[in-house]
């Protein structure tokens, strides 16, 4: 484990202070509680300030209160929560009814990492565990997230990772290869991968909506190619769309069930 930061330190323990109280304080008041030079204090408030992390308390000259960035975290954190809580409970139910392997993942940078996962009852399933990050193009919930993100966007995050790392044989390493399969996922509402994460499994995934009808994640099941086939595709991409639209409800999104 790597040293603390003594000023990241500092800076934390200030911000924890507005936890108590009416939430508001003034320099002198942080320097008296937090035990640190005045100079000091001077230097991380006014860097909290210009991080929107503080923000002066109107018509009371001196005296800050929390920022906008700190709600921003503190939603983003909460927002996660539920996600990750939710998306368990309707991998369950999917898993449930396909007795295979179900995911819930979100896209981090040109990331994907696992936040709710069910196994499957077969002896022979794929093996992965929550919290598992994998390159987001050579997975099915990665296509389906990366597909939806805006053009722009979507050309920086590839031109910023520079090489595609191939996983398997089949994984897309050409960026051109990829803006193709995933015009094709936007076509069809429906990501699919065959053997491009692992030799042995193929799956298919569905995006998952918030209140506000952004794609905040999305939902796959995992099959073992000894039980995939076209008719099992297209079954379980039946399935993976109601339960990512399930899942879409229970965040908010009523634009609509598929």
């Amino acid at each position: 484990m790597g040293r603390l930061v003594p000023a990241v330190t500092r800076a934390l323990d200030i911000l924890e202070l507005f936890l108590e109280g009416d939430g508001t304080l003034s320099a002198p008041e942080i320097t008296r509680k937090a035990q640190l030079p005045r100079t000091t204090v001077h230097e991380l408030v006014t860097t909290l300030a210009a991080r929107s992390y503080l923000v002066p308390v109107p018509g009371q000259s001196g005296r800050y209160r929390l920022g906008v960035r700190t709600y921003q975290l503190g939603s983003r954190y909460a927002e996660q929560l539920d996600l990750a809580a939710e998306g368990q409970q309707v991998a369950r139910e999917v898993a449930e009814t396909c007795d295979e392997t179900v995911h819930v993942a979100i896209l981090e940078d040109l990331d994907v990492i696992y936040i709710a996962k069910v196994d499957s009852v077969h002896a022979v399933r794929m093996v992965s565990a929550a919290g598992r990050r994998l390159p987001a193009h050579c997975t099915s919930v990665g296509k389906m997230l990366l597909a939806a993100l805006p053009a722009d966007e979507l050309d920086t995050r590839i031109e910023e990772a520079g090489e595609l790392a191939a996983m398997t044989h089949d994984s897309i390493t050409d960026p051109e290869a990829l803006r193709s399969a995933l015009a094709t996922v936007r076509e069809r509402g429906i990501a699919v991968e065959h053997r491009e994460s692992n030799p042995d499994v193929s799956c298919v995934a569905a995006p998952v909506r918030d209140g506000t009808g952004r794609v905040v994640a999305a939902l796959s099941i995992s099959v073992p190619v000894i039980r995939w086939n076209e008719e099992r595709e297209a079954e379980l991409a039946e399935l993976a769309a109601k339960g990512a639209s399930d899942l879409s409800v229970r965040l908010g999104y009523r634009g609509g069930v598929r």
